[in-house]
């Protein structure tokens, strides 16, 4: 009888750490993420300035400047889904790429000070992000892994856990940028 009693409480103790254990790794990602969500917020503080700044300068790049301000609206309205912010923060990636890229066809803007300022700003900003995708990734990975790892991933499964998204580059980032197709040189 002592013994029945003793296996159970080791069983039950035993649930209870996997337990214990997911729902930390559920709020490390959750962390993690609300980092990540802090430091697109002030990227998108950024981007008036400079969308004001660029404007000034780039009658040709105003379609890129548009679509950024558009994806800043829709990030800013709180009903995005984490796998909706990591398609958005590659996208204003991308597009912030592309302005820096014709900011070079422009030495009047490159020479500002403001400008020079602002784009030091979004380098900064732009580094935090990336030190903070790091960590979210790291912390997604262990949450994956537990939930696919024995016995966790019964407990898991029975709390309807579900896998996270990593914040991974798009194949065509990875590329070289064409500066003529950008430019339609």
């Amino acid at each position: 009888m002592l013994f029945s009693i003793i296996i159970v409480g080791v069983i039950v103790l035993v649930l209870i750490l996997i337990y214990n254990n997911l729902v930390a790794k559920k709020n490390q990602v959750a962390n993690a993420f609300s980092s990540i969500d802090v430091l697109l917020k002030k990227r998108f503080d950024l981007i008036p300035n400079l969308t004001k700044m660029v404007k000034r300068y780039m009658q040709h790049e105003t379609q890129v400047l548009t679509q950024v301000t558009d994806m800043r609206t829709r990030a800013l309205s709180g009903r995005m889904t984490d796998a909706e912010t990591v398609e958005m923060d590659q996208q204003v990636s991308g597009a912030l790429g592309k302005i820096m890229v014709a900011v070079e066809n422009y030495p009047e803007l490159k020479a500002s000070d403001t400008f020079i300022n602002l784009q030091a700003s979004l380098n900064e900003v732009e580094e935090q992000i990336s030190a903070a995708r790091r960590a979210y990734n790291s912390s997604v990975n262990d949450y994956n892994n537990a939930l696919d790892m024995f016995p966790s991933n019964i407990i898991a499964g029975l709390l309807r856990y579900q896998r996270k998204v990593f914040f991974e580059i798009e194949a065509r980032e990875k590329e070289n940028i064409d500066v003529g197709q950008i430019l339609d040189i």
